[in-house]
């Protein structure tokens, strides 16, 4: 009974037998969703400087592309194993979450492609509006220090001067510390979604329970951000680096000169934060995306009967 109820409740987030349309149903709603996630979410991401919603501009002008993709690739890859699987007598759980885990990790990967560019541009927007301390940067910031205008002027100013200063490549700084944070990130993000909204909704359900989508996506984002927060601070330190002086040679020299200055509670910096941010960005995600999915479907259902 619980592995027929796990394929069931996994299957309706893409849902079976719209393969047409599955991705035309997903870019609205994940577009929808990931906009409310990042305006609830923003301020706590940029708790530590001056501004709460500065650098909010370009995460949330390319957050529809970013979650259709995420949540499209996600859903897709789900649904291909399942039904790769469904030629198979019986499907166990532990297939279940085989097909969850492969398709968690592709995402995160997908993710890593499109995110690290956006995750850079909003660092080195967010950190010029403070002066970092010695053991974030080793030096004030340019602009602060000496009461010049800030280095980046806006998001499309900041992209043509790393283009410039550091190539193609260094949209990409930091993008090994995503890798390591992203891919078990999205693992700890959407198969505890699908256990805990499978275990607190209704068994009479058929459809998603707005309670049980807001508080499974609450948690396992708080879960998701919580965990990876050692490689967000990693991640962090290294696309913030190379503005005004270049001190990580890469992850591991990173981890290394961190832990050696700071000791090991700098990897748990910001923990609390990250938790907390997670719940109400995650539940706003799921939730948007859910009843945006079921709103739209339910119209394509009326006008193509």
């Amino acid at each position: 009974m619980f592995e027929e109820r796990m394929i069931r409740k996994t299957h309706h987030m893409t849902g079976p037998g719209q393969t047409s349309s599955c991705c035309q149903h997903l870019k609205p709603s994940a577009s929808l969703a990931g906009a409310a996630s990042v305006i609830i979410g923003h301020p706590l991401d940029t708790v530590k400087v001056f501004g709460f919603f500065k650098g909010m501009s370009f995460p949330l002008a390319s957050i529809a592309v970013y979650n259709s993709v995420v949540f499209g690739v996600f859903s897709n890859t789900q649904r291909f194993l399942s039904q790769h699987h469904c030629r198979e007598p019986e499907a166990s759980q532990s297939r279940t979450l085989s097909d969850l885990l492969l398709a968690s990790m592709v995402a995160g990967v997908v993710s890593v492609g499109l995110g690290a560019p956006v995750d850079l541009i909003k660092i080195r927007l967010q950190m010029q509006t403070q002066p970092f301390r010695e053991a974030n940067l080793a030096l004030k910031p340019r602009a602060v220090a000496l009461g010049k205008q800030p280095v980046y002027q806006g998001p499309v100013h900041c992209i043509a001067t790393i283009v410039r200063t550091e190539g193609l490549a260094g949209m990409y700084r930091g993008v090994g510390a995503m890798l390591l944070r992203d891919v078990p990130g999205y693992c700890l993000y959407f198969i505890p979604y699908v256990f805990l909204n499978d275990w607190i909704t209704p068994e009479a359900c058929t459809g998603p329970n707005p309670c049980a989508v807001w508080l499974a996506g609450g948690m396992a984002g708080a879960i998701s951000w919580g965990t990876a927060t050692p490689m967000d601070v990693v991640k962090s330190r290294l696309q913030a680096d190379g503005v005004y002086l270049n001190k990580y040679k890469g992850v591991l020299d990173c981890i290394s000169q961190s832990y050696q200055k700071e000791g090991l509670k700098v990897f748990f910096r910001g923990i609390t934060v990250n938790a907390v941010r997670g719940f109400p960005m995650s539940a706003a995600m799921f939730l948007g995306y859910e009843l945006s999915l079921q709103a739209i479907r339910g119209d394509h259902t009326v006008t193509n009967p």
